[in-house]
């Protein structure tokens, strides 16, 4: 078989695999970007109640009223529960997140799942009171990548302008936000 011929079917094949990750996230071409993460981030007052705010789209997250609650079990790993409300019922997904380098703890790692690593989960700005902003990207090849960010909040909203300061800050580190949408959070207190 000729070298182009071997690179086209190879390129084609991970295509094909990776079409529904395509379909149901938010792809670009190239490698992951590298933002700027929280400077002297501080896992302990992170801890907490966090109620979704905005995100780019993601294939997990269907329904309304998305918080997540993380709670510290060691100096370095936290248990992370998620909750949302989806067609009339709550529905709750427990996991683990861990500091995968001390020295940059900002950057952490999520699983939900014994059987699947951690997949990013980085801190890219927090006043730990008010606002979050978290980012998570997944690398194919080099090729391209899908990428997830939120913007989260104590309440279950924000100020438009805190919205817009996190929309700005994503931009500046390279994150394309122009598909993220408003999080549905009304009427949950009635439901929950």
């Amino acid at each position: 078989m000729q070298p182009a011929l071997t690179m086209r079917v190879f390129l084609a094949s991970i295509f094909v695999l990776v079409i529904p990750i395509i379909r149901a996230q938010v792809p670009h071409w190239g490698p992951c970007p590298e933002p700027e993460v929280q400077p002297a981030f501080i896992l302990k007052q992170f801890m907490g109640r966090w109620f979704e705010i905005a995100k780019l789209p993601a294939q997990f997250e269907k329904g309304r009223c998305i918080e997540t609650n993380f709670t510290l079990t060691t100096d370095n790993s936290i248990r992370v529960v998620s909750s949302e409300i989806l067609k009339g019922e709550v529905r709750k997904i427990v996991g683990t997140g861990v500091i995968e380098d001390l020295k940059n703890p900002a950057k952490l790692g999520i699983t939900y799942s014994y059987v699947l690593p951690y997949s990013p989960y980085w801190i890219l700005s927090t006043d730990y009171v008010n606002f979050a902003l978290v980012y998570s990207c997944t690398d194919v090849l080099r090729l391209f990548h899908v990428d997830f960010a939120w913007i989260l909040g104590r309440t279950r909203s924000l100020p438009d302008a805190t919205v817009e300061k996190a929309r700005e800050t994503f931009a500046t580190n390279n994150i394309d936000v122009t598909r993220m949408i408003p999080s549905r959070q009304q009427g949950c207190d009635k439901t929950l």
